[in-house]
């Protein structure tokens, strides 16, 4: 548990029950993915550093998705 909270700190910061830590670490989530995906997704185009800007996005979804899902288990009081 403790190698997750060093990838993911900010969904251990959600308490159980409490809408508005949740949707708040939820959007930072979101939000700055997105921001970060969109820049990634630009330089992507560039012919020779495009595959290493493409595998880079593609590991920022999937810490996008387990962000996420730490988000919700932590939100439910699953995980400690």
């Amino acid at each position: 548990m403790d190698f997750l909270k060093k990838l993911w700190p900010t969904p251990f910061k959600i308490k159980k029950g409490n809408v508005v830590s949740f949707v708040v670490q939820l959007l930072i989530f979101l939000v700055l993915t997105a921001l970060f995906g969109w820049l990634i997704g630009l330089l992507a185009g560039l012919p020779i550093v495009g595959i290493v800007f493409s595998i880079v996005g593609s590991l920022m979804g999937i810490y996008t998705l387990v962000g996420a899902v730490l988000c919700l288990l932590k939100f439910l009081d699953l995980i400690k």
